[in-house]
């Protein structure tokens, strides 16, 4: 069923899901969301599973008509959310009327936010995923960013509606900021950097490049010692690996990285942290931690327990509104019978 008309694609609007595993040994790279946290919050507050497509946009949002009934909701970055004018409330779940224009006034804090859909964005499973990675054309709407003119659907033919509205509690919402800590559990190949180098990579400060993009973070700062070169018989490249090639300088890979790579990479930054570095501008700054396993799976730990708050708002409904979204979802219902 079509829901979205696109009027403005904005700067970089794509449908991303939670990845595309498996054929990393085929050259494909997983893609899916940056911010997977804010992609897993958004599709929960709308009743959808985890691994559901929604819509990832970067720095200047796109103008989006809603032209059925649907429950929607923003999270991740604050880009100035605007409903038919009126400030969107993001990190909870908002029911629409046919004719709702959403747009985004500008970046207020973080890089990308994210649209889920209720019963979720409706586009062709490419490998599995309905991701998309733009440098090879696949996935997503014809294998690039939106663009005005586009349409997208959800499954089935008539809206999917929640009866209340939910929302992610203030306390385990993200701050993003501009300074962002990382935490990186050393290897696979710390033991080819000097005692020195190791050193500078965690007492170091590094900005954000303005290079960086979807594929991985540059970052600029103290140049970190090799003990024996950077080369290396090429290996898997993981999500958040910080890969040092020959000039000293840290890049941490990110979702369309490259499947495999033969530079050194000195530490793999831990999964709950990996959404801190996507929500990162050029000429934001960076600095790492060395942790242990444990510490790790405890922080996955929390990161899953943040997601368990999602939780009804607790306020009266706005009867009139439900009143006036219950006759659109019937007069769409009655349209499709005939």
């Amino acid at each position: 069923m079509k829901i979205i008309e696109v009027i403005d694609g904005g700067m970089l609007t794509t449908v991303q899901d939670l990845g595309r595993y498996g054929y990393q040994r085929y050259g494909v790279p997983t893609s899916g969301a940056m911010d997977l946290f804010s992609l897993r919050a958004a599709n929960r507050l709308v009743g959808n599973p985890d691994e559901a497509a929604g819509l990832e946009m970067t720095l200047v949002g796109p103008r989006l008509r809603f032209v059925a009934p649907a429950t929607i909701a923003v999270t991740g970055a604050d880009l100035g959310a605007r409903l038919d004018g009126a400030a969107l409330p993001t990190w909870q779940s908002v029911l629409l009327e046919p004719g709702a224009e959403l747009w985004f006034a500008g970046p207020q804090s973080g890089v990308r936010a994210y649209l889920a859909v209720a019963g979720g964005v409706d586009v062709p499973l490419v490998l599995g995923s309905r991701s998309t990675y733009t440098r090879s054309r696949i996935g997503g709407l014809e294998g690039r960013k939106l663009q005005a003119g586009d349409a997208l659907h959800i499954p089935g033919g008539r809206p999917v509606l929640l009866g209340g509205t939910l929302h992610l509690p203030a306390p385990h919402r993200p701050v993003w900021g501009h300074a962002h800590a990382l935490r990186v559990v050393l290897g696979p190949q710390d033991d080819r950097f000097t005692a020195a180098g190791i050193t500078t990579f965690l007492a170091s400060t590094y900005t954000v490049g303005p290079q960086s993009d979807r594929m991985g973070y540059r970052l600029s700062g103290p140049r970190i010692e090799h003990l024996r070169g950077p080369d290396i018989i090429s290996d898997g490249t993981p999500f958040g690996a910080v890969q040092v090639a020959g000039d000293g300088v840290p890049i941490v890979l990110l979702a369309d990285r490259g499947t495999a790579g033969g530079y050194t990479k000195i530490a793999t930054v831990i999964g709950p942290d990996i959404p801190r570095l996507a929500q990162a501008a050029p000429g934001d700054t960076v600095t790492f931690e060395s942790i242990g396993l444990d510490e790790a799976y405890a922080a996955v730990r929390e990161q899953e327990e943040r997601l368990a708050a999602i939780s009804p708002l607790g306020r009266a409904s706005d009867t009139a509104r439900l009143r006036r979204v219950a006759a659109a979802v019937a007069a769409v219902v009655v349209s499709l019978e005939r």
